[in-house]
This record gives C-alpha cells, sequence and structure tokens, in this order.
C-alpha cells in the first residue's frame, strides 16, 4: 500500500528538519489536518507517525524516493545557532547548513522535474539585525549588516531560486520560539529550579517571540493559503523588552527575580558574539501576517508562558 496515497485532496508535505523544535509539531499539525508527510533527515527508516528518507546535502546525497508525489517542501533544517560559541568554522556551518542546503532541494527538484505547489522556508527575525531601537522593522526592511542578518539573507537568496523558477515561495521570518522543551526558553527559566529567576544584561534589549503552536499554523497557513508569498514575521504583536520578559516568568513560576542582572561583559566574555542574540534585540512587526487573515491564539506574553509553563 502506497503510504501517501491520497484519499483526500490534501497536499503531500516533505519537511526537511522534521525531528527539530518546529518540525515535530509541525508535523503533529499537519497529520491531524489530514495531510500526508514525509521526513528528510541525514538517518533514515521510520518513526512512528511518518516516513524518514536519508539526505547528506554536504555529500549531495539523497534518497529520491522522497520526492514521491510530494507538492510542498517545508525547509526547517539548519544548525542551532546557540547550540557552540561563533568561531569562524561554526559560523560557516551554520550559513552552509541553510544556504547550500536550500540550493541542493532546489537543484534535486529541478534535476528531476518536480513540479511543486509551494515551497516553505524557514528564516528568523535575525534578519533585520539587533538594533535595540524603538524603531519598528517589516518585511520591507533591509537586512543587518551583522551575522545573523547576512546569514538570514543568503538563506532566502537561496530560496530565492525556487520563486524565480515560478513557484510560489514563502518566507517565516521566526522570532524567540515559546515550547515546552527544547527552546531556548528551557534555558531561561533553569535557574528557577534553584528558587529564582535571573536577568540578562541590562534588561533594555528587545524580545521578539511567538508561541510554537502560532507558529505552527502560521506554517499551515502558508500551505493552505496560496494568496501568501514573500517573507512574513512569524512574530507575536506584543512587544515587550527582556525585563518584562523575565518579571513575567518570575510572576507565573512564584519565584523572586534575581539581582543584580547578570552583567553584559560576563555574558560576552563567556558566549563571545553570539552573546548579541541574548542582549541584543529589535521591535519587529507582525501586521503583514495578521492583515493576511492570521489570528494569534497567544497575543499576550503572559498568557502564552502560562500554557507553556502550567499547561499539559
Amino acid at each position: 500500500m502506497n503510504y501517501r496515497k491520497k484519499t483526500n485532496n490534501k497536499s503531500a508535505v516533505l519537511i526537511t528538519g522534521g525531528s527539530g523544535l518546529v518540525g515535530k509539531q509541525f508535523t503533529s499539525l499537519l497529520l491531524s489536518n489530514g495531510y500526508k508527510v514525509v521526513h528528510l533527515s541525514r538517518s533514515s527508516g521510520h518513526n512512528k507517525e511518518v516516513p524518514v528518507f536519508r539526505w547528506d546535502p554536504e555529500k549531495r546525497v539523497v534518497d529520491t524516493d522522497a520526492f514521491e508525489d510530494i507538492d510542498i517542501i517545508v525547509h526547517l533544517a539548519g544548525a542551532n545557532i546557540g547550540a557552540k560559541r561563533w568561531f569562524r568554522n561554526r559560523k560557516a556551518e551554520i550559513i552552509r547548513s541553510r544556504v547550500d542546503t536550500t540550493k541542493f532541494l532546489f537543484d534535486t527538484i529541478t534535476e528531476r522535474g518536480i513540479k511543486l505547489k509551494a515551497f516553505i522556508s524557514a528564516s528568523a527575525v535575525g534578519y533585520y539585525g539587533a538594533a535595540n531601537t524603538p524603531e519598528i522593522f517589516t518585511e520591507e526592511d533591509p537586512p543587518s549588516e551583522d551575522f545573523l542578518g547576512t546569514t538570514c539573507r543568503l538563506w532566502e537568496e537561496a530560496a530565492g531560486r525556487f520563486r524565480e523558477s515560478g513557484i510560489r515561495t514563502v518566507i517565516i521570518r521566526t522570532a524567540f520560539v515559546l515550547a515546552k522543551r527544547g527552546s531556548g526558553l528551557s534555558k531561561l527559566i533553569k535557574p528557577a529550579q534553584y528558587g529564582f529567576v535571573i536577568r540578562l544584561g541590562d534588561g533594555n534589549q528587545y524580545m521578539p517571540w511567538i508561541h510554537i503552536s502560532d507558529l505552527c499554523k502560521i506554517y499551515l497557513k502558508a500551505i493552505e493559503d496560496q494568496q501568501l508569498t514573500g517573507p512574513y514575521n512569524a512574530v507575536a504583536p506584543q512587544h515587550i523588552d527582556h525585563k518584562y520578559f523575565m518579571k513575567t516568568i518570575a510572576e507565573i513560576m512564584k519565584r523572586p527575580l534575581f539581582l543584580p542582572p547578570v552583567p553584559a561583559f560576563l555574558i560576552k566574555a563567556i558566549l563571545g558574539e553570539m552573546s548579541d542574540v541574548i542582549l541584543k534585540g529589535s521591535r519587529v512587526s507582525s501586521e503583514k501576517i495578521t492583515k493576511a487573515g492570521f489570528q494569534f491564539v497567544f497575543s499576550s506574553l503572559y498568557d502564552a508562558l502560562d500554557d507553556i509553563i502550567n499547561g499539559d
């Protein structure tokens, strides 16, 4: 029996990075909505929910059976920017894991003559850099020239090859993802296990954020709404800074907010350039996606954190 035989009019979706934080929850959302899903992974096999096909983008090797009857590719794969310090080799790996994989996907579908309905790629609000200014960035703003801005620009330019070939292409610029396990939030609330919540730096840095449930629903909308094309910010409408973020965590977890905060110079000494992710931030607009008809379930930081921390 063909596990991807369509019994309804739903598209068949191939996901790269399907075993990651967003990929797992998005896969569950797709399956619950009747979609057929397959994953591309560095290790082949089957999990309980979907078939998994092997690829090795660095060696330009892929099991082409993964593309059989596929209508849409959702490209989530990319090295974790927070996993290791940003030495030169690590920076190159971060860029390569995003840009080269995108180019390899395009070359593969072109060579095999695969007709996609859409290509949907992850990106990040790091596209705008870490300005720490009152300015609110929109999808019309140019990329920053710092490392994250450059990475996102190159990533999106690689995705642009799909658009240039006539395939509807959507870019999801993602903010700090709130999820129960495996997200940056887990690290921020870890000190609470010892009885207190810690603020990092002066606390004035902006923190664009999004609940993982809303993020996955934006990806679903990108699949289902054929009017969506180009970049969209996946960020909740409430603008907050780090100080407010940590204060809200303390309130929900009923823990004191430890003072003084961890000084910026110490974080820089430990993390180097990667400290910019923690110590700097920008205000990012959600207006474009809401004007496209998307409604956030979690537009309030308190509600989002309460759901993550105290929910099932």
